[in-house]
């Protein structure tokens, strides 16, 4: 059974254009097939924590003496595990200020863990979890992906290294772009973004 993992980050609730059009992405890979399995994590909802002195020392090197240690390292191992199991990851990445929301970072932080999802060689970093592919919806209020405003984008090349450090590479990013620039630019945005995520589900 195909399995989906669904990441939303958005804080904008039932408003949120990147949360509306990973909602539309799952119904197409689920009329693609029916017994999909699909897994949704609401980082918004459920914060990932942001990792502290404490809790680094957990996930980045397995010590788990304090109990704040020890939750850290079983949701990090649960995070892992999802991730694991999930032939496609769908990803709702709001721009803010540039960026991606702290949340889904957090959420990155917990996953990438040397010897577990990448590794090191003499070669390099290499990513070990190969064969997924993702989808990542981003929606910006503005133009980012060309024009004057491209420099100031860190959020597409942030997660495309991210998802690449761990051996996915096979990532297609569906922009909505525009969206403070009136209606009339808001709802092309998100009718072209739909159209292009039903071609690629």
């Amino acid at each position: 059974m195909a399995t989906v993992l669904v990441l939303n980050s958005s804080a904008s609730g039932s408003s949120s254009v990147s949360r509306q059009l990973v909602q539309s992405t799952v119904d197409h890979l689920r009329r693609q097939n029916p017994g999909l399995h699909v897994v949704e994590r609401d980082l918004d909802a459920t914060p990932v924590p942001h990792l502290n002195a404490e809790t680094t020392a957990a996930v980045r090197a397995g010590i788990n003496e304090t109990p704040a240690q020890r939750e850290a390292l079983a949701l990090s191992n649960a995070l892992v595990e999802e991730l694991k199991a999930a032939d496609t990851i769908v990803i709702g990445a709001p721009m803010y200020n540039f960026g991606i929301p702290s949340t889904l970072k957090s959420w990155f932080d917990y996953v990438l863990r040397a010897g577990v999802t990448f590794s090191y060689s003499e070669a390099g970093p290499e990513g070990l979890l190969k064969g997924k592919r993702a989808i990542v919806v981003e929606s910006r209020g503005g133009l980012y992906s060309s024009g004057p405003a491209q420099v100031m984008d860190s959020q597409e090349p942030h997660l495309r290294t991210m998802l690449g450090f761990v051996g996915i590479t096979d990532v297609t990013f569906v922009r909505a772009e525009k969206l403070a620039f009136g209606p009339e630019a808001r709802e092309e945005a998100i009718r072209n973004a739909n159209a292009e995520l039903a071609a690629v589900a």
